[in-house]
């Protein structure tokens, strides 16, 4: 895929939410932005500890930041760049936001397991079952720079140090 000079400045920016969120209690490295007709509207980092809010995901905190700027749920025309492929529910929300086009650095292959549901609901078929057309998923951008900030997949995490189980 060829990323847009744009995309990569994005995630950039995602990144360093991410990095940020690495550097303060009670958030995580999952980074987040929220962009419109080429201006942020929404950014954050996972501020689940912060908040002891288990929907506090950086995709979900950057969409209710974006709904207050703007006054308004609805997201149509956004872009969102996130570190990591978003969960079910980042995705879902995505698709009742109605954000246009998600687009994300690392992927479930990239990380270790614990990072996401053992089911394996995977994004791509939120999405296609969601019956909208007008909302598509990319993966990939800046994937080394993105995987750097999580656990690596075949890392010896013990059970009890596993993050989501």
């Amino acid at each position: 895929m060829a990323w847009s000079e744009d995309d990569m400045t994005w995630m950039r920016r995602a990144i360093a939410l991410a990095r940020d969120g690495e550097a303060h209690e009670g958030t995580n490295p999952v980074g987040c932005v929220i962009v419109r007709d080429g201006e942020v509207i929404g950014e954050g980092c996972n501020e689940v500890g912060l908040r002891h809010d288990a929907t506090a995901h950086a995709e979900i905190v950057s969409m209710r930041r974006a709904g207050e700027a703007l006054r308004c749920e609805e997201l149509r025309g956004a872009v969102l760049y996130t570190t990591l492929q978003p969960c079910g529910m980042c995705t879902m929300a995505s698709i009742w936001a109605k954000i246009g086009r998600i687009v994300f650095g690392a992927g479930r292959g990239d990380v270790h397991p614990m990072y996401f549901e053992d089911r394996h609901l995977d994004t791509v078929d939120f999405i296609r079952d969601a019956f909208r057309g007008d909302l598509s998923l990319e993966g990939g951008l800046m994937v080394r720079e993105c995987a750097a900030l999580y656990v690596a997949p075949d890392a010896a995490v013990p059970e009890g140090e596993q993050v989501n189980r």
